[in-house]
């Protein structure tokens, strides 16, 4: 059934996308993890923080509560704290990609057509699930460009390298 066949692509292709800012954030040291081109920039470290928050509110509950939950606080996201250590920021990060997959995974063909709300907008279970991964590509992408530009001539290519 081509239903199984979306969601089945969804996870391949979300994890593939998890695997390329992984092997890009293995690349960093501590310092560039956290460091910031300018004033109005994020770090890797505010990203991940970003993603994982995002995820966390989509994901839990996915057919049956808001996807905005109340206790999100989004702004904060994007605010370094004390507690937000490179592993304190790394498994929330590895928790919250867990509860997307295990949502996803328990997702059934006929869930497809369903309505969910994400911050009291109607979405059927297809848009909600293409509109996460569009916004998870954009941050993977931001994440390896970060990455890149820090780690520099070390740098290992995540894909085929030039003129290969």
């Amino acid at each position: 059934m081509i239903e199984q066949h979306y969601l089945d692509d969804c996870v391949l292709q979300l994890r593939k996308l998890k695997a390329q800012a992984d092997k890009a954030m293995a690349q960093v040291d501590d310092a560039q993890f956290f460091a910031l081109l300018d004033a109005d920039a994020n770090s890797i470290a505010l990203i991940v923080k970003h993603v994982a928050g995002n995820m966390r509110s989509r994901w839990t509950d996915f057919l049956t509560t808001d996807g905005e939950k109340a206790d999100r606080h989004r702004d904060s996201e994007f605010e370094r704290e004390n507690a937000d250590t490179r592993d304190a920021l790394l498994a929330r990060w590895e928790a919250n990609w867990g509860v997307l997959f295990d949502t996803l995974m328990s997702l059934q063909p006929k869930d497809l057509g369903r309505t969910v709300t994400i911050r009291s907008e109607p979405h059927t279970v297809v848009q909600a699930i293409n509109r996460q991964m569009s916004h998870y590509s954009a941050h993977v992408g931001q994440i390896v460009l970060l990455a890149k530009h820090f780690a520099g001539p070390t740098w290992k290519t995540l894909s085929i390298p030039k003129r290969k």
